[in-house]
């Protein structure tokens, strides 16, 4: 019996998941980046946040923008981050893919970085997900001090 009830469950979720992905649907997250969970040469430790805002332009497309700051360590400053990207919803549960470009300013350190991503979005209910998701952000201008492959964990809300 809980068997079944747990397949009635996760069926519930999914299809709760299915609607949020469709065309005009609008979308709000914020996500903590790096928390140690990234790799480049150039960061001792790192952390970051970011907020992002999209829209469905049709069912599993997503095109966002994006704000940030992140403190990389080694001697750079804060870095304000700015960038456009998309998503493409792999499978209705959830399971997403994703590619921007972002331009990143600080003092003395200015860059494009074009990235891919590859994440997942878990329904706490019909409106509301906790985002986690692998990601690489290529660097134009030094790739072996500044290009970075991490970890991140956001919220989503679907509207």
């Amino acid at each position: 019996m809980k068997k079944i009830m747990s397949m009635l469950a996760m069926l519930t979720m999914t299809l709760a998941a299915n609607a949020q992905f469709e065309s005009g649907t609008k979308y709000v997250g914020a996500s903590l980046t790096g928390i140690n969970l990234s790799y480049n040469g150039a960061k001792e430790t790192s952390i970051g946040i970011q907020a992002k805002g999209g829209y469905f332009v049709d069912d599993c497309w997503q095109i966002n923008a994006m704000v940030g700051y992140d403190k990389p360590g080694k001697g750079i400053k804060g870095v304000f981050q700015a960038g456009v990207g998309g998503r493409y919803y792999i499978l209705q549960n959830g399971l997403y893919a994703g590619v921007n470009a972002k331009a990143v300013l600080s003092s003395g350190y200015n860059d494009i970085m074009p990235g891919i991503e590859l994440g997942y979005a878990f329904f706490l209910n019909d409106k509301v997900t906790i985002e986690p998701a692998v990601y690489y952000d290529q660097s134009l201008k030094s790739h072996s001090d500044y290009s970075t492959v991490g970890l991140k964990v956001g919220v989503g809300l679907y509207f």
